[in-house]
């Protein structure tokens, strides 16, 4: 079996994200000014070339699918939606701070707490986790070496901190819209432990995928901020 190099990109802008609401599963598009930004960014870096996307099946998602990956229709995948924010569902953390006593409880990570009529953080961790197993083992059967998986910011995080090397905390792995990361998956790294290196910021500047950045990225969460959002619009 061959190395399988794995492209996770978060959906771009929506209006939610600009006003900085919780949103999960609401089916918000893509604003004018999110589309925008992902054909702009598309024109300036570098995105890869994959023959397989993985999608959430909201809009954001799927819009964010057809811009970058215009030849490629995606795979949709329920698993991959964002988090079920219930009653905290298109609400500020300002907002919810004053009036929901359990907010505090659930965004310090409690695994068992949950927002009313949502799902806890266990239960997404556990979804995300499982989709994502499937994800990479079905790869691996397939022999495919390249794959683009779409989705949100929280199933991102869940994502990089369970399986990723270098290890970190979800918050270390806040993503801006339009952007990811590349993880190589090593067969033999994966049956052993199922872990998965980052090895690449995306999108990637055209000097750098002409050096073949895959091999030359060095990342540390402590002094890292995600270099690209010093000039990425969030």
């Amino acid at each position: 079996m061959n190395t399988i190099r794995l492209h996770l990109i978060r959906h771009g802008l929506t209006q939610g994200n600009l006003d900085g609401l919780y949103v999960g599963h609401t089916d918000l598009p893509l604003c004018e000014q999110g589309r925008l930004q992902l054909k702009e960014m598309k024109e300036t870096y570098r995105y890869p070339d994959c023959g397989v996307v993985f999608s959430s099946p909201l809009s954001r998602c799927l819009e964010t699918a057809k811009i970058l990956f215009p030849a490629v229709k995606p795979i949709e995948m329920d698993a991959l939606i964002e988090y079920d924010f219930g009653e905290f569902e298109g609400r500020s953390a300002e907002e919810l701070h004053k009036k929901q006593a359990l907010f505090d409880r659930w965004l310090s990570g409690e695994p068992d707490v949950k927002p009313p009529f949502g799902e806890s953080n266990a239960e997404f961790a556990e979804r995300v986790c499982n989709i994502f197993v499937h994800i990479v083992e079905g790869l691996l059967k397939t022999n495919t070496q390249d794959a683009c998986i779409i989705t949100h910011g929280g199933v991102l995080m869940t994502i990089l901190s369970n399986f990723g090397i270098p290890e970190a905390k979800p918050t270390d792995w806040l993503t801006p819209s339009g952007c990811g990361y590349t993880v190589r998956i090593d067969p033999i790294l994966w049956m052993a432990g199922q872990k998965a290196e980052v090895i690449q910021e995306l999108p990637a500047s055209p000097q750098e995928a002409a050096d073949n950045y895959y091999d030359g990225w060095d990342y540390y969460p402590a002094d890292d901020d995600f270099d690209i959002s010093e000039y990425i619009d969030e």
